[in-house]
């Protein structure tokens, strides 16, 4: 198995913006090893979101390669992709994208029941995870009635069910205030350094980009810094 968990090269991206092709990335290379924290910084309309997008299989690159645990995403069927997706990765956003009227356990249990799984037979996994994201208490609240912080943390737990090797996040605390950030931060770190789950996100803040083990910086779709 390699020490990989993603490379991307010769990332080229582009959209059609009226009668213009609007270059986003431009000939990124990437590589992301095992358990590795990696933060990606950028202005707006530098092409980070986009990058972790294409990671993530929810967009395509013109041109380039994307390889997640050695599979190229560009060999894999539709079919194929969304299971990359359901098994290996995992997602958080900024927006938490919680269905309001399922309760706190039934919104982390939802990727196990949209794939076909046994929720009865996650119940273990839902405990354990509840306790790691400190949520046991609230398990059978609605997201209308937890903080933003809450919601977040419920939305990190979900996207842990499944035991991804790669959680995706972009801009997770851009609706948090600056406490409740750092109580989501630190909640990734510990995720990080415990389960040695990979963490590539995207981030305006350098506060929140400390907690990687690597800083990129990408400016005119191109990656121009590593530290």
């Amino acid at each position: 198995m390699s020490s990989h968990i993603v490379q991307v090269h010769q990332l080229y991206k582009s959209y059609r913006s009226g009668d213009l092709d609007v270059s986003v990335l431009q000939g990124v290379d990437l590589t992301v090893e095992r358990g590795e924290f990696v933060s990606v910084m950028g202005q707006s309309g530098s092409g980070k979101s986009t990058l972790l997008y294409l990671i993530g299989g929810l967009d395509k690159p013109d041109s380039g390669d994307i390889f997640i645990a050695d599979r190229n995403l560009a060999s894999l069927s539709d079919e194929e992709m969304s299971s990359i997706r359901r098994t290996r990765l995992g997602f958080v956003f900024q927006f938490f994208n919680l269905v309001p009227n399922l309760t706190v356990e039934e919104n982390v249990l939802l990727p196990i029941l949209l794939d076909g799984g046994n929720p009865s037979a996650a119940r273990g996994r839902l405990t354990e995870i509840l306790e790691t994201v400190e949520l046991t208490h609230r398990r059978r609240h609605r997201p209308s009635e937890l903080s933003g912080g809450q919601q977040q943390r419920v939305a990190i737990a979900r996207a842990l069910i499944n035991r991804p090797e790669l959680l995706l996040a972009d801009e997770p605390t851009g609706n948090l205030d600056s406490l409740t950030s750092t109580e989501v931060m630190d909640l990734l770190g510990k995720i990080n350094r415990e389960t040695h789950t990979s963490i590539i996100m995207v981030t305006h803040s350098h506060e929140c980009a400390d907690y990687g083990s690597r800083r990129i910086v990408v400016r005119d779709g191109s990656i121009v810094d590593e530290t």
